[in-house]
């Protein structure tokens, strides 16, 4: 089971339902997202990173769909307990990516 699971914030969706943003450890974001084509690749709308903690980041490329979601790819969840606590709909699915702390490369004092 990808473990523990904190709940950082959900938007996307009319019902309430996903994407989702989670933080699973001090390295990993677990993102629920629309399926696509890969199974290791989800649609995520751009609010959702809006729920990251401040200086933290996405760690792998995002690719602007244009229609104000992103794709991103990572490895996807199979854990059956780690799906059963999802609860993902039948377009949904689940990866875990890593989690950066953003670098401030400005100019020195």
């Amino acid at each position: 089971m990808v473990e523990p699971l904190r709940f950082l914030g959900r938007s996307g969706s009319p019902s309430g339902g996903c994407p989702a943003l989670y933080e699973t450890d001090p390295d990993s974001f677990l993102i629920v997202g629309w399926l696509t084509d890969s199974g290791a690749t989800v649609e995520i709308p751009h609010v959702l990173l809006g729920f990251a903690e401040h200086d933290l980041f996405i760690g792998v490329p995002l690719t602007d769909t244009g229609r104000g979601t992103f794709t991103v790819s990572g490895r996807q969840v199979t854990d059956v307990e780690t799906l059963a606590v999802l609860k993902l709909e039948e377009n949904e699915t689940a990866i875990v990516v890593p989690r950066r702390k953003r670098t401030y490369f400005g100019a020195a004092a």
